[in-house]
Order: C-alpha cells, then sequence, then structure tokens
C-alpha cells in the first residue's frame, strides 16, 4: 500500500498541490537567473506531483516536462506571471521566452511531439510563430491542481458505466485477467446480443482492477477520418487523466466504423458488438458471451419484477420459457409492465412480447390477430386437432422442461405444421385464432423475398428469420408454400440438389424451432411424403359443405351490422369458400352503408354477383334460386 492510499483524498491533493508548487518555484528561479542574466540553475521537478504523473502517462521528456511546468506556472503562480511580462511586456507566456529559457522549447512544440499531439498546450493566435502565446489546455491545468471531471468537449459523447455487483464472478475474473497478464494491453473484442449484460460485465471487471469504464455509442463515431482522429487523441488522453477504459458499443451497421476507431485508441479498449469485426490493433481477444439460458433468464425475471406484479412461481417459468430475452430486454419490458394500469401475468407478457418482436418486424409481416375460436367453422375432426395444436403449445414447459424431454434429447422438440386446402377454407384464419388464443404473435413469411437465386442465400435469409423468431417463440406462418413443398425433383444439375437442400434445411429448422412455424398449401398432393412425416400436426381444411356455409353466414356478421331478412339456409347455398363468403358480407355491408340502410338479401344478391364475376364462376341456377 503506497502512501496515498493511506491518507485521505484531501490531505494527497494538498500534497500534490505543495510538490506542483515547489516545481514552480524552481521554474521562477530559472526566470530571475534568465531577468538578471546570470546562470540559470537546474530545474528540479517536485516528487508527488500530477507533472510527475503526466510525465509518466505521456512519455514526456525532460525538456517538455520543464516546459510544461513554466507553462502552468505562468497560469498559476503570481510570482511566474509577473516576471513573464517584465521579459516580454505580454501577460501571456509565448515561444520566444519558452526558446531563451529552455533550448529545447523548439522542438518539444513541434506538432507531432506528445505536447501539442496530446494537446497538453497549444500555440494560439496568428503571426510570427515566435510570438505565439503558448496556452495549457484546461482540463490538462485543473489535473495539475487535483480537479477531475471529464472533459467538456466529450459531453454527450462518453457516458460513465458504474460498476455493478455481479453474480457470476467467472467472467469478470476472465475479462479483468486478460489486462493484468501480459505487459501490453490487449483489445477486448466481446461479442453478443446482450449488450446490457456485456456493459455491467465489463464495467465489473474493469472496476476489479482499478478503473473507470466509459462507453463510447459506435453511431457516434465520426464517419470524417480527420474528425475521428482528433476524437481519439481527446477520448485516449482522457482514459489516461481518469484512469479509465473505453467501451466501444457497436451494432450490426456501425461495427466497422468503431473497429477503425479502436485501432486509433492506445489506452485500454474493449469493443462490443453482436459479431464484432476485428481491429488491426494487436494485441487482442475475442470473447463470446452466450445469450442467458431459461434458468438465467428466470432469475432475471424474478431481479427484474420481485413481487411488484403479483407473479407466481408458475408465471416465471412460462416466461422464461417462451422470451428468450437479454438482461436489457428484460429489463425494459418489466418497466413497462410496472407502469401499467393493472397487475398480473397479462401486461408482463404483453411486455414481452413488445421486446422479443423488435428484430423480426424487420423481416417479415406481422399479422393482428383479433380472430376467436367463435370466428372458425371447421368439421369437428379438425377443430380438435388445432386444439390439440394450441395444447402442445401451452404445456411445452411442462413436457419439455419439467418433464425430462428437453434432457432426454433436444432434437425433434419444435412444432412445424402443415395446413391444406382451397384458398379461402380458413388456413391463415386458424393461425390467428392460435395466436390469439395462445397471446403469441404471428408473422406471415413472404417467400418469393426469401428464395433466392444464389446459392445458399435462401438458407441465410431462412436462418435470419428463425433467430429473430426464437426471442418470443412467434407462430411463424409460411403462405402458399407450394413453390418451396413440391416433391423432390430428380438431382440433374447443381440447381436441382441446392433446391432440394433449402427445402431441408427449413425442415430442420422447423423441427429445432421451439415455436409453431406453420406451411400453407392448396394442394397437398404436391408435398412429397418424406416431408409430410417430418411435420409434427398435418391439418386438412376441405371445401365447406352446406352445414359448414351456413354456420358460417350466421357469424359473418358482427353484432354491430345492422341486418334484416337475412336468410342463411338459403344464402348456404351459394358454394363459396369462407374467404368468399366473408368478402360477399363485407361489400354487401359498404352496400347497405351507402344506401342507408341495414344489410338485407338485395345487398348480398349484388354483391354475389360480383364475387362469382370476379371467380368466373356462373351465378345463375341454384344460385339465383336462393334469392327468390
Amino acid at each position: 500500500m503506497t502512501v496515498d492510499q493511506k491518507l485521505d483524498p484531501h490531505a494527497v491533493a494538498m500534497m500534490r498541490r505543495a510538490a506542483l508548487w515547489e516545481s514552480f518555484a524552481s521554474i521562477d528561479a530559472r526566470l530571475e537567473a534568465l531577468e538578471n542574466d546570470t546562470q540559470p540553475p537546474e530545474f528540479k521537478l517536485a516528487a508527488g506531483s500530477a507533472l510527475e504523473a503526466l510525465a509518466a502517462m505521456f512519455h514526456l521528456s525532460t525538456e517538455e516536462i520543464e516546459l510544461l511546468a513554466l507553462c502552468a506556472a505562468a497560469e498559476l503562480e503570481v510570482t511566474v506571471a509577473q516576471r513573464v511580462e517584465r521579459l516580454t511586456g505580454q501577460t501571456v507566456l509565448q515561444l520566444d521566452l519558452a526558446d531563451r529559457m529552455l533550448p529545447g522549447a523548439w522542438d518539444a512544440l513541434c506538432p507531432e511531439a506528445p505536447l501539442r499531439h496530446w494537446r497538453l498546450v497549444e500555440l494560439k493566435g496568428s503571426g510570427p510563430i515566435r510570438s505565439k502565446p503558448i496556452q495549457m489546455d484546461e482540463r490538462i491545468l485543473q489535473f495539475l491542481l487535483g480537479t477531475t471531471y471529464l472533459d467538456a468537449r466529450l459531453e454527450g459523447i462518453l457516458d460513465h458505466v458504474p460498476a455493478e455487483s455481479q453474480e457470476d464472478q467467472t467472467e469478470v475474473q476472465r475479462l479483468a485477467s486478460a489486462w493484468t497478464s501480459g505487459e501490453r494491453l490487449p483489445v477486448l473484442i466481446v461479442a453478443g446480443h446482450d449488450s446490457l449484460s456485456k456493459r455491467k460485465l465489463c464495467a465489473s471487471a474493469v472496476a476489479e482492477i482499478g478503473l473507470r469504464l466509459y462507453r463510447l455509442q459506435g453511431a457516434d463515431v465520426p464517419v470524417d477520418w480527420t474528425q475521428r482522429a482528433a476524437l481519439a487523441i481527446f477520448v485516449d488522453r482522457e482514459l489516461a487523466l481518469s484512469g479509465a477504459a473505453l467501451l466501444i458499443e457497436a451494432d450490426d451497421e456501425t461495427v466497422r466504423k468503431a473497429a477503425t476507431f479502436a485501432d486509433l485508441v492506445s489506452g485500454p479498449t474493449i469493443l462490443s458488438a453482436p459479431d464484432p469485426e476485428m481491429p488491426e490493433r494487436t494485441p487482442r481477444l475475442r470473447i463470446d458471451l452466450e445469450p442467458p439460458g431459461r434458468k438465467d433468464r428466470r432469475a432475471l425475471w424474478q431481479a427484474a419484477l420481485g413481487g411488484d406484479q403479483g407473479l407466481q412461481s408458475a408465471d416465471f417459468d412460462r416466461l422464461a420459457e417462451q422470451f428468450a430475452l437479454d438482461a436489457s430486454g428484460i429489463d425494459t419490458a418489466a418497466a413497462q409492465a410496472r407502469g401499467a394500469q393493472v397487475a398480473g401475468m397479462a401486461p408482463v407478457w404483453q411486455a414481452a412480447r413488445i421486446q422479443a418482436r423488435r428484430t423480426l418486424d424487420r423481416l417479415a409481416e406481422r399479422i393482428e390477430t383479433r380472430a376467436t375460436w367463435e370466428d372458425l367453422v371447421l368439421p369437428r375432426e379438425q377443430l380438435s386437432i388445432l386444439h390439440d395444436l394450441e395444447h402442445h403449445l401451452r404445456e411445452a414447459w411442462t413436457v419439455n422442461q419439467a418433464w425430462g424431454w428437453s434432457a432426454k434429447s433436444a432434437r425433434g422438440l419444435g412444432t412445424a405444421a402443415l395446413f391444406a386446402g382451397p384458398s379461402g377454407t380458413g388456413k391463415t384464419l386458424a393461425a390467428e385464432v392460435l395466436a390469439g388464443a395462445l397471446s403469441l404473435d404471428l408473422f406471415r413469411i413472404d417467400l418469393s423475398q426469401v428464395i433466392s437465386k444464389y446459392i445458399g442465400e435462401t438458407e441465410k435469409n431462412l436462418s435470419r428469420i428463425f433467430a429473430a423468431a426464437e426471442n418470443g417463440g412467434a407462430i411463424l406462418l409460411f403462405d402458399e408454400a407450394d413453390a418451396l413443398f413440391g416433391k423432390r425433383s430428380e438431382v440433374k444439375d447443381s440447381h436441382d440438389r441446392y433446391a432440394n437442400v433449402e427445402v431441408s434445411y427449413l425442415l430442420q429448422r422447423m423441427e429445432a424451432y421451439r415455436g409453431l412455424a406453420i406451411l400453407t398449401t392448396n394442394q397437398k398432393s404436391a408435398v412429397d411424403q418424406a416431408f409430410l412425416r417430418r411435420l409434427r400436426y398435418v391439418v386438412t381444411f376441405a371445401f365447406p359443405d352446406a352445414a359448414s356455409r351456413r354456420e358460417i353466414w350466421v357469424r359473418i356478421f358482427p353484432c354491430e351490422t345492422p341486418t334484416e331478412g337475412l336468410d342463411p339456409d338459403r344464402l348456404a347455398r351459394l358454394s363459396l369458400t369462407g374467404g368468399s363468403i366473408r368478402s360477399i358480407a363485407l361489400n354487401a355491408a359498404f352496400l347497405a352503408a351507402g344506401a342507408k340502410e341495414p344489410v338485407r338479401m338485395v345487398h348480398i344478391l349484388r354483391a354475389a354477383q360480383r364475387e362469382y364475376a370476379k371467380l368466373e364462376k356462373p351465378f345463375a341456377g341454384t344460385v339465383l334460386e336462393a334469392f327468390r
């Protein structure tokens, strides 16, 4: 333990100021000799002053230390300031006087020498260089006086990250040891998507070795190289003055810019990004942080919510199983839930859904689900399968975790389903009903945007979608999958081989996906039997019979819609799918609203005629009898 550590901070500051003024006395003696034209005494740097610390930080030579002391003394010591004015007739220190007192002043004030490179001093004004005032940077002057603060030029760019206690000290020690085991500090490359956990970990690690942590957002790194280099100098200088390390947080868009900035900083640096680019600066060490597992997520939910929402143990289990959020996502969701007007599971679940959907919203179309089981008209067998599918997803945690199936084997625990049937028979509606019943998001995947003619691109697109969907276990709807899921063709060339690889890859991801992935097709017969065997559920949506059509007509109009004289038995004679029936009912409602009347059979007749014309079906015979 040093003397400084034994004394209180105020006593240490007083000792350093006394040492600083002792150095100023040496400067004053040399100026006095210059004033009297006598042999100047040798400059003596008092031990323990902040000048000594600056010399070590920025590798200053003897001449540079003396010049820095002269600049500081001219700013702070009245006697020295008066001598400068008598010697030059000016109230500021000029290069001419520095050169008379110190023959190496010209070299010490070279733009690339440490004093000016690190902006410790600057030459101000215009005119001949010999008459330019030498001004000490205020941040350096305050450092000499023992005042610690963040440079005003870095306010809003650097943020201080306070250290927090970490339960898992293994990773903390791992990062801390990387900066204590060698002579040169490596650039730490921390990979992973959980930015909040990485930030807390880095703050704890640098605190372990006695450093502060400043954070710089990758988006704040200037694009212009000159501005970037200037910022790097001020940041690097601040790290030395504050005894701090730098954490650069970047995303996929700013990671390259952040890596080039890390190359410009010589102090202790950490680059954090989902998948960081490796800077050229060496040595470097990459550490990949795994996202929190289910047990960790459960602990994070409990820590974030505690008893605020009145959740039970089983509720935390469901949240941890359903939403693969990182620490920042869980903290944000918990804060949103606490701000809701009601307590309980519902606001927490909804807040978690919002956090989980952020990435997938950019990759697929989210469908707002309002349909319920009452809106779905299907034969009993199909409804039974869909209800089984709902229970399968609702009890996934019980079977996979509590009953040990995931521990036995993680393979094949995903839920993949095929909805097959003609257009308009309720395939998409059934997916909406399932999503609404389970309070999950439903995303429709546009396969035309996913499938690429370039080899390997389709798999990359699918991988991004499934990786984003894992956060919330959303229901994925691969609509109109006929083009992708045809019978496997004979391999005649590389394109045939890779087309089959794409289908196999999608099925593998569907099987591994812990949520529900639904494929829809209009032609079940076109799907290869080998593919069908790998699907957990297959639901056939048949063309509705007369009884089903009658039931659809009974349920199709919202209770708020005024109707008059509608006959579901007669309307059931219209041989149409549920989708076409909905289209007719909606168009009839608009016709009735335009006529300021309730919906009557005459409005449905006009709407039905247009629907039949659209479908290129004859509107005659039994169809017309329904309206007589």
